[in-house]
């Protein structure tokens, strides 16, 4: 085909893209093109300016390996991540929901920890945190066997992969609902965390003179055949950065009471202040799988 403008070039990327078999892809990649060649015109996209561009979505790859994920810290902190799952969750945007991001550091096979028991398998210095959760369908009836996967930073801020301090799965644990849809445990309250600046989200968070620091969260999954996984952070509602998420993860939903208690707590052995964190989640009728981790 013989191009006469920018116009006609656009008619005829579109037409190609007509040309897809399958549906849905055919969909998505008119959907794209458009608006794509529409940015373009839209920003008067200069030519050096497009060079860069392609540098930069190189070097996102680039940076991506087995212990980091470049290409996902960079759609969450454009926005795309939180989008994605506020439009497939939640009655499909429709109401509001506790699903939220993945994150880069969940890890398969945690180990099974009974109700009331700790995720604590090294030495982790910081204030006890008890966690009492409940899970519920939209009709607000427990769900009983549901698998609660949980995953949290430590007190000063690292998963146990990043901390040669902390043993294999600390703070990790597996846990199963009762009759009531309910599962509990110990734990140490989590910190906030840096993301990783050293790349091209560091560039673009410094340029935009935004913040790195997530707030404090604990990380949620749940399964249960014939239920939709629930993937869920359960953020510090008191944290000073809760209104400055620079992955635009906190929702109203998602915003936890995580109250200090300065009595002597439930358990013997446990160091005053401590903390309690009672959450409700709801899940959604829907197929039940596991995302792939985000590294290794």
């Amino acid at each position: 085909m013989i191009i006469e403008n920018h116009k006609h070039l656009t008619e005829v990327a579109l037409d190609a893209m007509q040309q897809t078999p399958d549906p849905r892809l055919r969909e998505i990649m008119t959907s794209l093109v458009s608006h794509l060649h529409q940015f373009v015109r839209d920003v008067k996209l200069t030519e050096p300016e497009f060079q860069t561009a392609l540098a930069l979505v190189n070097r996102i790859g680039q940076l991506s390996n087995d212990t980091h994920n470049e290409a996902s810290v960079m759609a969450g902190s454009l926005g795309v991540s939180p989008l994605v799952c506020l439009l497939n969750n939640g009655d499909n945007g429709a109401t509001e929901t506790t699903a939220n991001l993945l994150g880069p550091f969940w890890r398969m096979h945690s180990p099974r920890v009974e109700n009331g028991g700790t995720l604590l398998r090294s030495p982790t210095p910081g204030p006890a945190m008890f966690v009492n959760g409940v899970v519920l369908d939209q009709q607000g009836r427990p769900v009983a066997g549901a698998d609660v996967d949980i995953w949290h930073s430590s007190p000063v801020g690292l998963y146990e992969q990043q901390d040669p301090e902390q043993a294999e799965m600390n703070l990790r644990g597996m846990f199963t609902t009762d009759e009531n849809g309910r599962f509990w445990f110990r734990s140490v309250k989590p910190a906030g965390y840096p993301l990783p600046v050293e790349g091209v989200v560091g560039d673009l968070l410094r340029a935009q003179n935004r913040q790195h620091f997530r707030p404090a969260h604990l990380h949620v999954m749940i399964v249960k055949p014939g239920f939709k996984t629930l993937i869920s952070q359960v953020y510090d509602r008191d944290d000073p950065l809760i209104d400055k998420d620079p992955q635009f993860g906190v929702t109203r939903a998602l915003a936890g009471a995580y109250v200090r208690h300065d009595e002597k707590a439930p358990q013997d052995g446990v160091a005053s202040p401590w903390y309690a964190l009672d959450f409700t989640f709801v899940i959604e009728p829907g197929e039940s799988r596991l995302p792939r981790p985000p590294i290794k």
